[in-house]
C-alpha cells in the first residue's frame, strides 16, 4: 500500500518525478524520459508553465488550430481554437464559410455586469432594521474599497451597486449583500473577491456600532463566505445569422425544407432536456475551444452557460431560431465573463499569440467573437443532423485517430483514406479493412 507523502510541494521537479515513478511505475526510467519529452526546449517558457499551477511535472498538449472565414460585424476573423475533439474546427470553418456569402455574423454585447456576494447569517428578527443598517453603509463600502478600485475606476469600471437580499425562505437567518461590478477588460475574479472581503469587514465592524440595533441578537452577524458568482446573467452577448429562406438550399434539400427541419431541431432541444444537454454541449465545443486558446476560464464559462440554460426552471437550448416573412434567423444569447488582461493573457505565449491573431480585442469584442464561434458550431451540427446525419463528417475526421491507434504506416494510411473516401467511416469496418491490407487477423493485430 502506498504511504502518504509529506512536504511533496517542496520537492524539486526532478524529485517529484522520481518519487512518482518510483512509487507508481516501479522506477521505470522510460516513464521519466517520457515526461521530460514534453518539456519545452526553451527553459524560460518551461519555467512559465511550471509556475502556472502547483506540483507541475510536465506539459499536456492540446491541438491548436484556426477556423478561418468568419465575418463578424463586417470584419474578417480567423478564430483560434484549442481542442482535442475531431471535427470541431472543421465544422466551425464550414459554417463560417456557409454564412460568408450570406452576410456573415452580427453580434452585440447587451451588458457586462458581474456579480458577487457576501453570504451572512443575521440572528435579529426585524428585517427593516437590517435593511436600514445596510443602506446606511453604502459610502462606507466605497471608502473601504477605494484603494482596491482605483485602477479599475481609471479604466471605466468599478463597483456599480450593492443591495441586501433576504434569503431566509431558503435558509434560516440567511442574507446576502449582493454587489454588481464592471471589470472592463479583466475577468475580475480577484478584484471582485477583494472588494467583497472588504465589504464583509465593514459589516462585522459596523454591526456593533449601529444605533438601530437595540437587541443583543441584532448584533449577531456571522459572515459565512465572500465569493464572486460564475452565474453572470447580466454579462450577456448576442450573435446571430440571417438570410432569406430560399438561400438555405443545401444540396437536394430545399430552403423551405431546411428551415423547417432546422427550426424543429431547435424546438426539440427546448422541449427535451436529454436533447438540450447534447445540443448545448455542441455549442460549448465552439465556445470552450476559443476560451481555452485565449487563456480564459472555460469551467466558469461552462457553469454560467448551463445555469443560464436552466434559468426558467427547465433546461433548454442556448440557441433559438425564427422563420418569419420568408427570413430565417438563427441566434444565441449567452452570458460570458471573459478577460483580455490579467491571468494568463500576458504570460502564456500561445494565449498572447491568439489575442494578437484576433487583433488584440477588448473583452466585449472577444465575447462577440466567441459567441459567434458557438453559434457556428451549433449551426454546423444541426445542419448535418437534419441533412446527411452527424456521423458521416465526424467519423471522417476521426479516421486518422483510428489509424494512429492501429499504428498504420504512411502508405497504409493513404490506402485506407482512399478506400473510405466515398464511404461512411465505421470503426469496425476500418479495422477489418486494415487487417485485410496487412494480411493479418484482428487477433494477430492485437497480439493475441
Amino acid at each position: 500500500m502506498t504511504q502518504p507523502i509529506q512536504g511533496f510541494s517542496k520537492f524539486s521537479k526532478e524529485e517529484k518525478i522520481n518519487w512518482l515513478i518510483d512509487t507508481y511505475f516501479q522506477g521505470n526510467s522510460e516513464k521519466v524520459e517520457f515526461l521530460k519529452s514534453y518539456w519545452h526546449e526553451n527553459s524560460d517558457v518551461q519555467q512559465l508553465h511550471d509556475e502556472f499551477i502547483e506540483n507541475t511535472l510536465t506539459n499536456y498538449y492540446l491541438p491548436f488550430g484556426i477556423a478561418p472565414n468568419f465575418r463578424i460585424n463586417g470584419k474578417m476573423v480567423a478564430i483560434p481554437m484549442a481542442i482535442e475533439e475531431s471535427s470541431v474546427v472543421a465544422a466551425a470553418s464550414k459554417a463560417a464559410t456557409f454564412w460568408l456569402s450570406r452576410g456573415g455574423f452580427s453580434a452585440r454585447v447587451i451588458s457586462t455586469i458581474k456579480v458577487g456576494h457576501v453570504h451572512f447569517i443575521w440572528n435579529g428578527e426585524d428585517f427593516r432594521k437590517l435593511e436600514a443598517f445596510v443602506d446606511g453603509l453604502q459610502q462606507r463600502f466605497l471608502d473601504a474599497t477605494d484603494h482596491i478600485t482605483a485602477n479599475m475606476r481609471a479604466r471605466g469600471g468599478g463597483i456599480l451597486s450593492t443591495r441586501l437580499v433576504d434569503k431566509t425562505e431558503d435558509e434560516p437567518n440567511y442574507y446576502q449583500l449582493e454587489a454588481r461590478f464592471d471589470t472592463v477588460d479583466s475577468m475580475g475574479a480577484n478584484f471582485i473577491n477583494s472588494c467583497l472581503e472588504a465589504f464583509a469587514a465593514v459589516l462585522k465592524e459596523e454591526v456593533h456600532q449601529f444605533e438601530g440595533f437595540s437587541q443583543p441578537s441584532d448584533q449577531e452577524l456571522d459572515v459565512v463566505m465572500c465569493i464572486l458568482s460564475n452565474f453572470t446573467p447580466e454579462c450577456l452577448v448576442r450573435a446571430e445569422v440571417k438570410c432569406k429562406v430560399e438561400d438555405l438550399k443545401d444540396g437536394n434539400v430545399s430552403g423551405d425544407e431546411f428551415a423547417r427541419k432546422f427550426q424543429r431541431a431547435i424546438n426539440i432541444a427546448n422541449a427535451e432536456p436529454y436533447r438540450a444537454a447534447t445540443h448545448n454541449k455542441g455549442i460549448m465545443n465552439g465556445i470552450d475551444a476559443v476560451v481555452i486558446a485565449t487563456g480564459n476560464d472555460f469551467r466558469a464559462v461552462e457553469a454560467c452557460a448551463h445555469s443560464y440554460a436552466a434559468r426558467t426552471g427547465r433546461y433548454k437550448s442556448l440557441t433559438q431560431c425564427t422563420v418569419e416573412n420568408g427570413e430565417f434567423c438563427f441566434y444565441i444569447e449567452i452570458p460570458m465573463a471573459l478577460g483580455v488582461v490579467g491571468g494568463l493573457t500576458s504570460l502564456h505565449p500561445m494565449v498572447k499569440f491568439s489575442l494578437e491573431l484576433l487583433g488584440k480585442p477588448s473583452a466585449s469584442e472577444l465575447m462577440m467573437i466567441i459567441a459567434s464561434s458557438g453559434l457556428a458550431q451549433n449551426f454546423g451540427a444541426l445542419r448535418a443532423l437534419v441533412t446527411t446525419g452527424i456521423q458521416k463528417g465526424h467519423m471522417k475526421m476521426h479516421l486518422l485517430n483510428i489509424l494512429n491507434q492501429l499504428g498504420a504506416t504512411e502508405e497504409e494510411r493513404e490506402h485506407v483514406k482512399s478506400y473510405f473516401e466515398d464511404k461512411v467511416v465505421v470503426h469496425a469496418e476500418v479495422v477489418q479493412y486494415f487487417c485485410s491490407l496487412r494480411g493479418v487477423t484482428q487477433a494477430e493485430l492485437h497480439g493475441k
